[in-house]
């Protein structure tokens, strides 16, 4: 028992090295290719990259050549990871708590709406500069010149996901007749061009179909989230151990098995010899 842990944060963390490399490479990939959707994600993907490759050689070189002060550094660095971790999932959580969409009679498809969404995802998307990066993401993937040969039948009987929902299509309750343009409509239906490069991307409704997919990937990511968070606590548990085994081998037995020496004194050891001292004195 004495090497156990050792051993087993020795190999976590070489599984945990060599997963990192894929990871930053995809994010160089990312840095290279011309999409923009790609590039959007690239500085997360390397950031996680790096930091994984450089926690997990730590802990690997701290657990197998009993380096006390790798694995502290590895200890340290994973204790604001499980912190960092935790308030990503507490704050992911709490801003996908609000949306979903609305049903339309006599469809499938769901409709969305941005006043549903948190204040934090509605100020994040309406900001122009992450808009316009969005918004040429998705004339990139042509998601909308898939419903290019739709019918009406079409359009009553399939589903859609909610960025077609919200910016293939004007919203459903839209009237077009001359005897109804008059009337008070959703802004969205003046928002609505047929030019394929327009469209409504413009729309209230396009950005709450983005942000309803943006909800429903970090529900995903939220629940991985947690999964990582149980696993990082268990390998920290394990690296607390390799570390008392480290500090042990480096104080107990620096000259062979069989010779002792003396352990150094813990940080308080002169405070309470003192303290106690003065309790002889007095008594």
């Amino acid at each position: 028992m004495y090497r156990f842990s050792n051993t087993v944060i020795g190999f976590l963390n070489l599984f945990t090295l060599l997963a990192s490399i894929p990871i930053i490479g995809a994010g160089l990939w990312m840095a290279r290719s011309s999409t923009t959707c790609e590039n959007f994600l690239q500085t997360p993907l390397l950031v996680i990259g790096f930091v994984v490759l450089v926690v997990s050689l730590a802990g690997f070189i701290g657990a197998c050549f009993h380096v006390a002060c790798a694995l502290w550094l590895y200890l340290v660095v994973m204790l604001f990871l499980i912190a960092a971790l935790m308030g990503l999932t507490i704050f992911g959580f709490g801003v996908t708590s609000k949306g979903g969409g609305v049903e339309v009679p006599g469809r499938v498809y769901k409709e969305y709406h941005l006043q549903d969404y948190s204040p934090w995802l509605k100020k994040r998307i309406q900001d122009p500069r992450y808009w316009n990066t969005i918004r040429s993401c998705i004339l990139g993937s042509k998601t909308c010149a898939k419903l290019a040969s739709w019918t009406p039948l079409d359009y009553m009987q399939r589903d859609m996901s909610p960025i077609q929902s919200g910016c293939c299509k004007p919203p459903t309750a839209c009237t077009y007749n001359v005897e109804t343009m008059m009337m008070s409509q959703d802004p969205d239906c003046y928002r609505w061009n047929n030019a394929p490069n327009l469209l409504c991307y413009e729309c209230d409704s396009c950005k709450a179909g983005v942000l309803e997919d943006i909800r429903r990937n970090w529900h995903k990511l939220s629940v991985l989230t947690v999964t990582m968070l149980v696993l990082l606590i268990g390998i920290y548990s394990i690296g607390c151990c390799a570390f008392r085994n480290t500090r042990r081998a480096e104080t107990d037995y620096p000259y062979g098995e069989n010779r002792m020496t003396k352990v150094r004194p813990r940080w308080d050891y002169h405070w309470w010899r003192w303290l106690h001292d003065r309790k002889e004195q007095l008594y």
